[in-house]
C-alpha cells in the first residue's frame, strides 16, 4: 500500500503526546465538508486527533485542511491505492489514541455521538458503533423509499454474520490494539466494521443510537457495482466464518 502524508503542522497547538482518540475520516472529493466536520469533531472529542485519508481527489483536500491550520489533522493522500475500507485500514495503521473511530465525511455520521461512544468502552464494551436501527436510532426524512429498502435489505443479509443491529454502518469504534491484532482483513467494498466485526477479536460490541442525517454536499459513492461487491463481500465472511475459508492465509492488519 503507497501512502504520502502531505500534511502535518507541528509549530501550531500540539496536541498531547497521546491523543485520547484517533478519528479516521476516509475521503473522496469531500472538501466542501471537511471544515464543519472537523470543527464539530473538535467540539465533540477536544484531545482528539483526525486522520483524513484522501484517494488523491484532486478537488481541494490539501487547501482545505492547510487552511485549517489544525496540528490535530492530519492529512494523508493515497496517490495509488483506491477504496474506502482500505483507506479505512490506511487510517487505523497511522492512529496514535488508544481508540480509534471510523466515521465518513460526507457529514451522516453525528461527531456529537463519539463521547457515548467511548464511554461504553468503560463499561465492558470492545466495539462500538453507531446504529440507525436501535431505539433512538433514526434516519433522514430524505431517504427515499427505495433507499430503505436497500438498507434493510443489505442489513439482513448480514444478520448470521453478526448479532448488531446495523452492520452496514460505517461509523464504529475500536481499541487501536484490537484493530493491530487482527488478521486476514481483505475487504471489498465499503463495508469495512462488518469485516471487523468478523475477523476481529471482539466478544462484546455494542450499539448506540444515533441519527443518519442525508449527505449536505457531494454525491454518494453508492452504486449498483458498489452493491456486487457487497455480495462479494458477503461470499467471502461467510466463508471465512462458517468454512473457515482464508483463515491464516492473509497478511496482519498491521
Amino acid at each position: 500500500m503507497t501512502t504520502q502524508v502531505l500534511y502535518s503542522r507541528p509549530e501550531t497547538t500540539a496536541l498531547p503526546q497521546t491523543p485520547a482518540v484517533s478519528v479516521v475520516v476516509p475521503t473522496f472529493r469531500e472538501a466542501a465538508n471537511i471544515p464543519e466536520l472537523v470543527e464539530r469533531i473538535e467540539r465533540a472529542a477536544p484531545n482528539a486527533e483526525i486522520i483524513i485519508v484522501d484517494d488523491n481527489s484532486n478537488d481541494g483536500t490539501e487547501t482545505v485542511v492547510d487552511a485549517l491550520g489544525r496540528a490535530s489533522v492530519r492529512l494523508i493522500v493515497r496517490k495509488t491505492e483506491r477504496g474506502l475500507s482500505s483507506a479505512v485500514i490506511a487510517g487505523c495503521k497511522a492512529a496514535r489514541g488508544p481508540i480509534t473511530v471510523v466515521m465518513d465525511a460526507d457529514l451522516s455520521h453525528p461527531p456529537e455521538a463519539i463521547p457515548d461512544m467511548l464511554a461504553q468502552f468503560e463499561r465492558g464494551a470492545d466495539f462500538v458503533l453507531g446504529s440507525r436501527y436501535i431505539e433512538g436510532g433514526t434516519t433522514d426524512s430524505e431517504w427515499t423509499f427505495f433507499r430503505r429498502i436497500n438498507s434493510l435489505s443489505a442489513t439482513l443479509m448480514a444478520r448470521p454474520l453478526t448479532s448488531l443491529s446495523d452492520p452496514m454502518s460505517g461509523f464504529f469504534a475500536m481499541r487501536s490494539a484490537d484493530f493491530r491484532a487482527t488478521r486476514d482483513l481483505n475487504p471489498i467494498g465499503y463495508k469495512i466494521a462488518l469485516e471487523m466485526l468478523v475477523k476481529g477479536p471482539f466478544r462484546a460490541p455494542r450499539e448506540v443510537p444515533i441519527h443518519f442525517a442525508d449527505r449536505k454536499r457531494g454525491e454518494s459513492k453508492l452504486s449498483l457495482k458498489e452493491q456486487a461487491r457487497y455480495i462479494r463481500h458477503l461470499l467471502r465472511l461467510y466463508r471465512f466464518k462458517f468454512l473457515g475459508s482464508g483463515k491464516g492465509s492473509g497478511t496482519p492488519s498491521a
